[in-house]
């Protein structure tokens, strides 16, 4: 039963895809369409699949954060950007396993066994989604977008609807992100000011502070047990 969040989404589009063709046969008078067309259906659900994961779950912040971590060690290309996106897409499978575990249960496996209209089954699937979401949007952001779209309040969190929820998301995540970002370059920004002090009292301006600072961050970051902490907080932070 259990399934990771980009199986979810690929199974909840192929059905998705299945059922659409013949929606769209209904709309153009019963009249069935090409198998190009169909197959272009197909791909463009399955080319927004990327843009799910990074506006509906925990991966902005955590990929924003660890970035954050590689600039303020000074370290370009260690560890590269393959590394940090996969360590995110773990990570944000790990974060949100409860959460694609309700989209299985509640949308997925009833549409499967033919329970549930494909809008229904979307509905239904976007509702543990909105959850988590709401868990992690501050009120301000929320307040914000309704300003812009002129719309009036909710009563309950519930009623907030999509187009609104999904930018304060992310914005929130941006912000959270830049905030823990700010946190972890601060002792490594530190260290950068207390090496250049030292080189330029002992009248070594040529050499660049990076070359000593860096040995004494890699240092310091194994020794504090770095990874792990990063990791733990990046997973803890999310409510």
């Amino acid at each position: 039963m259990k399934r990771i969040v980009c199986i979810i989404f690929v199974i909840l589009s192929l059905n998705l895809v299945a059922h659409a063709a013949d929606d769209l046969s209904l709309v153009s008078g019963g009249k069935d369409f090409s198998v190009p067309t169909k197959i272009l259906v197909f791909l463009t659900i399955l080319s927004l699949i990327p843009t799910f994961v990074i506006a509906l779950t925990s991966f902005t912040r955590i990929v924003v954060v660890l970035s954050f971590l590689r600039q303020s060690m000074s370290l370009q290309q260690v560890p590269s950007g393959q590394v940090i996106v996969a360590l995110a897409l773990i990570l944000t499978f790990y974060v949100m396993w409860p959460t694609g575990q309700g989209v299985y249960t509640s949308a997925v496996k009833p549409y499967m066994a033919g329970e549930l209209s494909p809008q229904d089954a979307m509905d239904k699937g976007f509702k543990p989604i909105s959850k988590f979401m709401l868990k992690q949007t501050s009120e301000k952001e929320v307040l914000l977008f309704y300003k812009l779209a002129n719309l009036p309040r909710p009563k309950i969190k519930d009623d907030i609807p999509a187009h609104v929820l999904i930018p304060a998301f992310m914005l929130s995540e941006l912000k959270t992100a830049f905030q823990m970002g700010f946190l972890i370059y601060l002792p490594f920004l530190i260290i950068d000011l207390i090496v250049s002090s030292l080189l330029m009292s002992m009248g070594m301006l040529m050499i660049p502070p990076i070359m000593i600072s860096l040995p004494f961050k890699l240092l310091i970051f194994v020794l504090a047990d770095g990874w792990t902490l990063v990791v733990s907080s990046l997973v803890q932070s999310f409510h």
